[in-house]
């Protein structure tokens, strides 16, 4: 399969199990919603009945915006300019570049939509492997059987994120950058110097991600207990096949670099009550589905080229799990009922 075929093959596995990313839509919604509640009624507690409610109801009221910033602290410290359209996005890659730590709302919040999205995995890499419905009690029996398997990896990715993180961006940028532009003068010199150590930080950050990708495929396809062995295999197959590796992840990036383009051009912008209000809106939620979609495309293709790769179409080595039907279709079924202790009907 070339390149392009495994792509699409990804798409098709997304496309014919629509349950998945609706679910995980919904889960990300879910809990958001609560965070949303929350600010929104530190919002309503800090106008009151005030001039400045009107104001910020009709439109954006900045030095109301400001006057709440400058006091805000935990959730309400996160509802910042940068939160309007297409510039949460930059905010988001500028905090990633420049190691910026999550405040504890945010933190525990990114705890618990993890936890979540580790339960998930599991149960959707075994129904993209089978590329075959498994059906909700299949699914969700993946899941389990998956979660605390890919919660020992969980550790291992720590691990790794904290070492390139603090050892690695503290090098890059604290020492080699300042010991580089010590005796520049010229701006343009820098900026050009700094942007080649953020293109070197990002790059060793999407080699970690994809040995840690094709360690979650191996976990489910090969039905891999230990995640050592998991993440050393990962890293084995994207050396062995890294030409393959890195077009199919140059390819998903491509369409990704799509859906932000296209959110830039179409999100939503300062001020807007009553029909702008809700275009915004579902403008906002249809960005969050694509990133949805393209993150499961990512997945569903790295395991369609795994497969394609070291296992025939299809295959996983962990059995389907089935439950047994109930006595009474048993019954139904005309199969005897167990015999007793006795050995009698």
């Amino acid at each position: 399969m070339t390149i392009t075929q495994v792509f699409y093959d990804g798409i098709q596995r997304v496309k014919v199990a629509p349950a998945i990313l609706i679910g995980i839509f919904l889960a990300t919604l879910i809990l958001a919603l609560p965070q949303g509640l929350i600010l929104r009624d530190m919002l309503r507690t800090h106008l009151g009945d005030s001039l400045a409610a009107e104001a910020v109801a009709t439109g954006v009221n900045f030095n109301w915006w400001q006057e709440f910033s400058a006091q805000a602290k935990g959730l309400g410290a996160t509802f910042s300019p940068t939160i309007i359209g297409f510039a949460a996005v930059l905010d988001n890659i500028s905090d990633l570049l420049d190691n910026r730590s999550l405040t504890t709302a945010v933190a525990g919040i990114t705890v618990i939509y993890l936890a979540v999205w580790t339960f998930l995995l599991g149960g959707t890499l075994d129904r993209y492997a089978r590329n075959r419905p498994i059906r909700t009690a299949g699914f969700f029996a993946a899941a389990g059987i998956y979660f605390f398997r890919f919660l020992r990896l969980a550790i291992i990715n720590l691990a790794i994120y904290a070492f390139m993180m603090g050892v690695v961006h503290s090098w890059l940028f604290d020492n080699l950058y300042e010991w580089w532009i010590r005796d520049l003068n010229e701006e343009r010199t820098a900026f050009f110097l700094r942007t080649l150590l953020y293109v070197v930080f990002v790059s060793g950050l999407v080699i970690c991600n994809i040995v840690l990708d094709y360690a979650k495929i191996r976990t489910v396809v090969e039905d891999r207990r230990s995640m050592v062995s998991a993440t050393l295999a990962g890293f084995r197959f994207v050396v062995r096949h890294a030409r393959r590796v890195i077009g199919l992840y140059f390819l998903n990036s491509l369409v990704f670099i799509g859906i932000l383009a296209s959110y830039a051009i179409f999100a939503p912008s300062v001020g807007g009550v009553g029909g702008s209000m809700w275009w915004g809106f579902l403008i906002s939620q249809a960005y969050i589905l694509a990133r949805l979609w393209i993150k499961l495309v990512f997945l569903a293709s790295q395991t369609a080229l795994f497969q394609a790769e070291l296992a025939h179409a299809g295959y996983t080595a962990a059995p389907l799990p089935i439950a047994p039907d109930s006595p009474a279709a048993e019954a139904i079924a005309g199969r005897p009922p167990p015999a007793n202790k006795m050995g009698k009907r």
